[in-house]
């Protein structure tokens, strides 16, 4: 009985093997969860747009992910720009899926030709896209001839990649041609997107076991995905932040104050390093946005006015002109009718033209109060002051002898005064002065004759 027992009882191994086995279990469903990248750009399509998402999509490549997810929300950019991403997601050899989302999120212009060049396209409820119509940045407009060409070469290159992933080529080319803009369902209703998915995780459900056909031919992904985000660098979120107009108006703001400074007084240094890395840094921004080259003649105009103010006096007048100049260019820097995210915040114009301006107007009526004050040195800071007769005057051919401050001058006068009369100083001529009586107030008394 007692070997019975023994045989029926469970080994001393039995537990450590079943955990050992479902240890065994997990962590082989964990290793069949493949990776799927997920990128996220949210605003313009800059240059910093095009290095973020073109490193991510070789990186992916290059790290074994088995497809991308570009998470997009753009009210469109550089044309460029675009272009760089679009060639890389053609050339992509993993599937690359571009999620319009979350709600509220927009592919528009720019945008719209990056949906239209992904492998799968998905949207979430509430999102648009379209408005792909092709504008001329920096002011100065295109003819019609120039417009035509420019508007049937994006909407041959858009319908000709809507082709190549089996999207309505119609549809695209009329997000050119008639600034077509969709809702998520009129786009999958009108073969623009093959699905829609309201966040994150229902991209990936609806991407699981998916067969998507790239270059090389058809991939299978995968039942078991996970995301794995991979998010702008440090880099990169600071190269973004430089391309925001408002940044860069505030950079080159900054860089106009500190050469001032520089110039007006020569040999502080610090100033002009600042004021010079802060005009650089706005000069990068500049070239991802839609400057008006009118307003930059402008600002250029209003710094030479305000650097000859430094040099020349004019008692305001270049300051005020410079001023005025800086203020218009302000306003005309940015072409925000071709670019409406371009668009210069009234909130950092109004109070920076306000503090620029009044800094300078400041500095302006400081420089007039000096010229109008009294002299407080020197023979003419005696013209007012009062004194007495110390010797008399017989007139104005009969010079006496007067003590100012403590000072004994020769003095004349248009009428006779005896000696310690009270006296007013009316003028210098040399070494003499010309005074008159006063009864007002006492004389001031001398401190050594």
């Amino acid at each position: 009985m007692n070997a019975n027992s023994t045989a029926s009882r469970p080994g001393p191994a039995a537990p450590g093997a079943a955990l050992a086995l479902a240890l065994a279990l997990l962590l082989a469903g964990t290793a069949a969860a493949a990776p799927v990248h997920v990128l996220t750009w949210q605003g313009p399509i800059t240059p910093v747009a095009a290095s973020y998402l073109v490193e991510g999509l070789e990186a992916a490549a290059e790290e074994g992910a088995v497809a991308v997810v570009i998470r997009l929300d753009t009210p469109g950019g550089l044309d460029t720009s675009m272009r760089l991403i679009m060639k890389a997601q053609l050339a992509s050899p993993l599937p690359v899926v571009v999620w319009v989302g979350p709600s509220g999120s927009r592919a528009a212009s720019a945008g719209a030709f990056i949906t239209v060049a992904a492998h799968l396209a998905a949207m979430a409820p509430g999102t648009n896209i379209g408005s792909a119509s092709p504008v001329q940045m920096g002011g100065a407009g295109m003819d019609s001839t120039m417009a035509m060409k420019v508007a049937n070469d994006a909407a041959a290159y858009i319908a000709s990649v809507a082709d190549q992933r089996g999207r309505d080529p119609e549809t695209s080319r009329l997000f050119v041609t008639e600034a077509l803009n969709l809702t998520e369902e009129e786009a999958l209703a009108r073969g623009i997107l093959d699905f829609l998915a309201p966040d994150l995780p229902a991209v990936l459900d609806s991407l699981r076991g998916r067969a998507v056909v790239v270059d090389s031919g058809t991939v299978a992904l995968p039942q078991e995905l996970t995301a794995e985000f991979r998010d702008p660098g440090l880099r990169q979120r600071l190269l973004k932040m430089l391309v925001d107009p408002n940044v860069a108006y505030i950079l080159m703001m900054l860089g106009i104050y500190g050469l001032f400074f520089e110039l007006s007084n020569p040999g502080a240094f610090a100033p002009g390093v600042l004021g010079a890395i802060c005009l650089l840094l706005a000069l990068f921004a500049f070239q991802a946005l839609p400057v008006d080259a009118s307003g930059v003649l402008l600002i250029l105009l209003g710094v030479i006015l305000l650097i000859l103010e430094v040099k020349v006096t004019s008692y305001g007048v270049l300051s005020i002109g410079g001023v005025a100049a800086l203020v218009l260019g302000s306003l005309l820097l940015f072409d925000s009718s071709s670019a409406p995210w371009a668009r210069l915040s009234l909130r950092v114009l109004v109070p920076t033209v306000a503090v620029f301006a009044g800094f300078f107007l400041l500095c302006v009526w400081l420089a007039v109060r000096g010229q109008r004050r009294r002299p407080v040195t020197g023979k003419g800071a005696l013209v007012g002051e009062t004194g007495r007769v110390l010797q008399d005057i017989g007139g104005p051919d009969g010079p006496g002898k007067v003590v100012v401050h403590g000072e004994v001058w020769d003095a004349t006068a248009a009428g006779a005064l005896a000696a310690g009369a009270r006296i007013e100083v009316l003028g210098v001529e040399g070494r003499t002065v010309r005074v008159a009586r006063t009864v007002a107030g006492p004389a001031a008394e001398p401190r050594s004759v």
